[in-house]
């Protein structure tokens, strides 16, 4: 007899909602260092709302991938975002909010916290309208219109509201003992996206999968392909008598089974008396109802076949099955133990040495990146075709410049550098150095700015950052007096004031 206790063995969706979830932030070291990945996998978009600026993600969120291809638009056409999302929505739709989102994960175990539980309704269900509000306006007007009109890379729904981007992005860097220095760039619009995060997480406390349901743009876009998709829970008609208990029994704010509110998370399949629902892969069942399984012995013993699916098994046919999940499940950690390897250790953009030695050092200063330092000579071809030799710039003012077109600061503050550049031509030395994590063409975005300042792209195995500590987090500013000293290397933005100082400061003005 049973206890009649709940079960404490975790469902097969909590454990592929967990293994996707490690799968998706599988740099654990990301975590230890405080560094980003900055691996080849990162050009690729997961299928689930991951920031990419969480330390241990290993590939490119969907919704961040498309608000800055849609800001790059006068550059370039976002074919390869869209062709992604437009793969993943008709093959998965919105399962991967049921069983692969990380943050999906998330909010349901903030619900189990025992609270008082606010059930859907008519005003829940009105509210659910309000994710395409969101991302009609955030996830695709912002970027486009300022993208367009300014060329500055926006993701407004990034940038004004993920909840991922501020607990994955913001704190997980900012949590290492490693980054403290990033403090100094936090203002208003962290205090407000901070806030925005806490008030989501409470709400997911007392309402199911709150910013699931009511927020996210993604689950917006995948909901669009519920009814084409390949994977998902289908209803038997021949079965189901509408009595309505599917329905009833969602969490979600579903009108009827499978329609662009449902995850297809298959909880409803418990709740249909009629055995009329199974989740299913185009024809074949993955997930079927539990009294459908009556073995073909108890059909032929006289027991009721009325719950009978066609796909009827046999003992053997049963063992079968199980012996297969059992090697899926086997080949599955295979993949997330080769995952955990390769990320951490095997992958060779993680076991890059950062800080290498100085060959030569002219000034006398010790060798390092730090202030007081002299960094290591290096040379550099820019897009202009010209040279680059650190060497060759003594008796200047060197200000050495880490930037991304797909980082807004940065792209702002350029023009502050250039018109430092003409004030002191001839006086000074101005470089401005690509991250070697390409989402556009530099050369293309820069073709009709008119700036003089030389730009370059650090594409070579990371060779500028490792000398002067760059991270993943820009901008980064690096200057040098005319010693060739470092007086200045930070992480932030800069405004004209300040490099006016920085300048003074290095001149001996």
């Amino acid at each position: 007899m049973g206890s009649g206790r709940p079960s404490l063995r975790p469902s097969t969706r909590r454990l592929i909602q967990l293994y996707s979830a490690l799968l998706h932030n599988a740099h654990l070291k990301g975590f230890i260092d405080g560094e980003i990945y900055q691996g080849r996998t990162k050009y690729a978009c997961v299928p689930g709302l991951n920031c990419y600026s969480c330390p241990g993600a290993v590939g490119a969120c969907p919704l961040g991938s498309i608000q800055n291809a849609l800001a790059s638009s006068g550059h370039r056409a976002p074919w390869y975002v869209m062709g992604i999302l437009l793969l993943f929505g008709v093959t998965l739709g919105r399962s991967i909010c049921g069983w692969l989102c990380p943050l999906g994960l998330l909010q349901e175990l903030l619900h189990k916290i025992p609270t008082y539980k606010i059930r859907k309704s008519r005003w829940t269900r009105a509210l659910s309208w309000l994710k395409y509000g969101i991302l009609i306006l955030f996830a695709a007007a912002i970027p486009l219109w300022v993208g367009l009109r300014y060329d500055i890379p926006v993701p407004g729904f990034c940038k004004y509201i993920c909840p991922a981007g501020t607990l994955e992005g913001a704190v997980g860097l900012l949590s290492n003992p490693n980054n403290t220095g990033l403090y100094g760039m936090l203002g208003s619009l962290f205090t407000g996206k901070f806030i925005i995060m806490l008030v989501i997480g409470l709400a997911c406390v007392f309402c199911y999968r709150s910013f699931c349901r009511f927020l996210c743009p993604l689950g917006a876009i995948y909901g669009l392909f519920n009814r084409v998709c390949l994977v998902g829970v289908r209803v038997d008609e021949s079965r189901c008598n509408g009595c309505g208990s599917c329905v009833r029994g969602c969490h979600m704010d579903v009108r009827h089974v499978g329609d662009h509110e449902c995850i297809h998370c298959a909880a409803c399949m418990d709740s249909c008396a009629q055995k009329a629902i199974s989740l299913k892969a185009g024809g074949a069942v993955i997930k079927a109802p539990a009294a459908a399984l009556i073995l073909v012995s108890d059909r032929k013993a006289g027991k009721n076949p009325r719950f009978l699916l066609d796909i009827s098994m046999s003992e053997s046919e049963l063992a079968r099955r199980k012996k297969g999940g059992r090697i899926g499940w086997g080949l599955a950690l295979a993949v997330l133990c080769f995952a955990l390897l390769w990320f951490n250790f095997l992958d060779p953009a993680v076991r890059a040495e950062k800080g290498r030695g100085v060959e030569l050092p002219i000034s006398g200063a010790p060798a390092g990146y730090e202030v007081g330092g002299e960094l290591e000579d290096f040379t550099l071809l820019c897009l202009d075709g010209t040279t680059f030799h650190l060497a060759d710039t003594r008796g200047k003012v060197v200000f050495i410049n880490l930037w991304a077109t797909y980082c807004a600061p940065c792209v702002q503050e350029l023009p502050y550098f250039d018109a430092l550049y003409r004030a002191h031509e001839g006086e000074i030395t101005v470089l401005a150095v690509h991250s070697s994590v390409v989402t556009d063409d530099p050369a293309a975005f820069l073709a009709d700015k008119g700036w003089s300042i030389p730009f370059a792209l650090d594409a070579k195995d990371d060779e500028l950052w490792k000398i002067v500590n760059g991270s993943s987090t820009l901008p980064q500013t690096i200057v040098l007096d005319r010693n060739g000293t470092v007086i200045y290397n930070q992480k932030g933005s800069v405004t004209p004031e300040m490099l006016d100082a920085l300048y003074a400061q290095a001149s001996g003005d």
